[in-house]
């Protein structure tokens, strides 16, 4: 209840999901997602997604942040790259999408803020997260400082860990610190199964995950002439609506006499 009014609080957490297909988009969709973010080639943590899948995210009524990865590897990015990055915000842009998420670093892991500066202030006016480029800084609680300075919504992280769950102790430190001034968003591993200690461990307001299954291809044919592996993962729609109902839950829980919405 609020002090003044008596009138319940509403809280309206943010469960964000990583899709790199059209199934996975709707079934987030079905699922209730409050958030997408898009991507291309989830296997290796994501890539900038195609132009057209943009468009046609962008025609959803839900909120679309767009992966800008020019390649799997590192997060250290050529002048050539740079171009490529700034003219896939262009098109997330013209696409309608509600943001962006970026990452860069330099060779000793730090956050290279020069670079994110610049891609920051080609990104004005959309939303802004910081990937988890974050997890690879060797000073996490400075990062998170720059993080802020350079005017990032939120930092999608795992504690610098395999998994969030591993790296729970760390997140936790990092909600403290960052108090209101920027969102920290746990991700990697995050499913049903494993996000009861992260919602009893810390006061989370947005949550990442990609709450696939797994499903075995039937075509023979595709999986040998390697069009296809033989076991795959797909968003599901379910697991989508079971993690956003301990979200919401946990959320309401630590407001008595809250009521959760979404």
């Amino acid at each position: 209840m609020s002090v003044e009014t008596g009138v319940p609080v509403t809280v309206q957490p943010i469960l964000e999901i990583c899709v790199d297909n059209t199934d996975g988009l709707f079934a987030a969709i079905e699922g209730g997602a409050g958030r997408i973010e898009l991507c291309s080639a989830l296997s290796v943590g994501g890539l900038t997604p195609s132009r057209g899948f943009m468009d046609l995210a962008g025609c959803q009524d839900i909120a679309v942040s767009v992966m800008i990865r020019p390649r799997a590897g590192s997060f250290i990015f050529s002048a050539a790259e740079m171009s490529v990055m700034k003219a896939d915000i262009d098109a997330a842009r013209a696409a309608g999408l509600s943001g962006v998420v970026l990452g860069a670093s330099l060779s000793d892991g730090r956050l290279d803020t020069k670079t994110l500066e610049d891609l920051c202030r080609h990104a004005e006016g959309l939303d802004i997260t910081l990937h988890r480029a974050f997890d690879l800084t060797p000073d996490k609680p400075q990062a998170l400082e720059e993080a802020i300075k350079l005017g990032f919504s939120r930092i999608l992280t795992s504690g610098g860990k395999q998994t969030a769950l591993e790296g729970i102790e760390t997140l936790a430190a990092l909600v403290e610190q960052a108090g209101n001034r920027i969102t920290i968003m746990p991700g990697a591993g995050v499913r049903p199964q494993t996000a009861g200690p992260l919602l009893e461990r810390m006061k989370i307001t947005e949550l990442h995950a990609s709450c696939s299954a797994r499903f075995i291809e039937g075509d023979s044919q595709l999986v040998e002439l390697s069009f296809a592996s033989r076991e795959m993962l797909r968003t599901d729609a379910a697991i989508v609506q079971e993690l956003k109902a301990m979200l919401f839950h946990a959320a309401a829980e630590r407001l008595p006499g809250a009521r959760a919405i979404g």
